[in-house]
């Protein structure tokens, strides 16, 4: 069994119309996120625009959905300054994280030596079960895979990776060489059927805001070895996987977006981020819809 579950979201932190944190809305859309059929949480992850939440704001929003839900809550705790990346780490486990998530330093771009002091100084600060993210594409920086396994196999609270480098190669090596027990959980939707034929346990995902069952429906099908449904299940998401983000509108405006047409607790972004084009929402709905109408032939014909 997966540490954390197999399907989990990197949950949008929703926001008042004024731009102040709604954390009643925040207490609902985790709720409401468990019944869709999410195993855990991510809160204060980038989808949760932790970037542009203040210290108060990150542990109230943790602490207030951990108070409220079942399931694991997944502390994001990530900064480019690693004295902070501790201090916040350190206040996770009051707050009633399961476990933390930590980012690698973006916009310094340090070497691997660097990198590897970072992590090591961020799960000293915490008894919690720890998850790298490898991001390059936010963070200038991949993690190097003799990084990667001294730290799996040195530090006792490394247990996992969120995936979203982008390099299968790399992490099928990764898994090759990486103790028993560790996890790799996919941090781009678009990849997860691919990570877990390298072994790996599901999915950190977005579109699974609105999608949950279907990411739940591949990764079953896929581990009992029926792969050409899990093939079919990835098919249907593909259209998700699109939409969820894009140059022009980057994750999580669309996300956001597709919650505010479902009548979900979401608001605007703060900027930079900033308010999405009213013609995203308009997207939202051809994509639910599409989503909406499998799901009908599905059920009517598992009913036949």
């Amino acid at each position: 069994m997966a540490r954390f579950g197999e399907v989990l979201t990197a949950m949008v932190t929703p926001f008042h119309a004024n731009g102040d944190l709604d954390l009643d809305g925040a207490v609902t859309l985790a709720k409401w996120l468990v019944e869709q059929g999410n195993d855990g949480l991510v809160i204060a992850g980038t989808t949760g625009e932790a970037s542009t939440l203040s210290d108060d704001e990150q542990l109230s929003l943790i602490e207030a959905v951990a108070n409220n839900v079942t399931v694991p809550v997944i502390a994001g705790a990530g900064s480019n300054d690693t004295r902070h990346a501790v201090y916040l780490t350190s206040q996770m486990a009051t707050a009633g994280a399961a476990a933390v998530l930590t980012v690698t330093p973006y916009y310094n771009r340090p070497g691997q030596s660097g990198i590897e002091a970072h992590f090591r100084a961020v799960c000293a600060a915490t008894e919690l079960p720890v998850i790298i993210y490898d991001i390059p594409v936010r963070t200038g920086r991949k993690i190097a895979h003799d990084t990667f396994i001294r730290l799996a196999r040195e530090v006792k609270n490394v247990v996992a990776v969120k995936d979203a480098a982008a390099d299968i190669a790399a992490s099928a090596r990764l898994m090759a060489d990486a103790p028993a027990g560790f996890e790799l959980y996919s941090g781009n939707d678009d990849h997860t059927l691919a990570l877990l034929a390298l072994g790996g346990e599901g999915v950190i995902g977005v579109a699974t805001h609105w999608c949950a069952a279907e990411h739940k429906d591949m990764i079953t099908s896929f581990k009992k070895g029926d792969l050409q449904h899990a093939r079919d299940m990835n098919a249907r998401l593909v259209e998700s996987f699109t939409f969820e983000t894009c140059d022009a509108t980057p994750n999580p405006l669309p996300t956001k977006a597709m919650l505010r047409t479902l009548g979900m607790p979401s608001g605007q972004c703060r900027l930079p981020m900033g308010e999405a084009p009213s013609s995203l929402e308009d997207r939202a709905r051809e994509v639910y819809a599409a989503l909406s109408a499998h799901r009908n032939a599905h059920q009517s014909g598992a009913t036949s």
